[in-house]
């Protein structure tokens, strides 16, 4: 490893440890929503342990209840929020609480963390729950999803790799669920 040069407040200088700030990249593509664009809003949540910016991981052959912090490794924000944010920018849908809109898209994330199964082989997991809400938030539709990609390393830098390819296959699996709903009309009050 490779110490940075940090330069201190009275011009000394001191050889420390960066700590690394990740997100998700650039998208990988932009999808379409069959008639939701522009009409449907997004909302994610997640519950204080889980969305601080914070890289948690758990070593489930030790200690699997234990979540654990990444010390030189955080998020760029919540991942609440950059999960939302890939959303905004992927499927082309806005923010939830904006004049206009016809449903929203409430995504509830109950895991997001990297999993140590052994020492060295660990995969990134992202269970949610999303359901369709119409106007006055009554639930239209529901589906949970448990996605599990590996890890190409087992650090920091792995976990956010496998996690990020996680949240773009949770993008891939809503749309595949949208074209579902449209087909069957239980989102019929969302596209217009």
């Amino acid at each position: 490893m490779s110490w940075p040069r940090i330069l201190l407040w009275n011009g000394q200088t001191r050889w420390g440890c960066a700590l690394a700030v990740y997100d998700f990249g650039q998208p990988v593509r932009e999808s379409s929503l069959s008639g939701w664009r522009g009409k449907l809003a997004v909302e994610v949540r997640a519950p204080l342990w889980i969305d601080s910016p914070s890289i948690g991981y758990r070593l489930a052959y030790a200690e699997p209840k234990r979540l654990r912090e990444y010390t030189q490794s955080r998020w760029a924000g919540p991942p609440a929020q950059l999960v939302q944010q890939r959303l905004i920018r992927q499927l082309g849908l806005i923010p939830a609480g904006q004049a206009g809109t016809r449903c929203v898209l409430r995504i509830d994330i109950d895991e997001f963390s990297q999993v140590f199964e052994t020492p060295v082989g660990s995969h990134g997991v992202i269970q949610a729950r999303v359901q369709l809400l119409d106007r006055s938030r009554i639930s239209l539709a529901v589906q949970e999803f448990n996605i599990e990609k590996p890890a190409p390393s087992a650090d920091a830098r792995g976990g956010v790799a496998a996690l990020t390819v996680a949240v773009d296959q949770l993008v891939s699996d809503i749309l595949v669920w949208e074209q579902q709903l449209t087909g069957s009309g239980k989102a019929a009050p969302c596209v217009g």
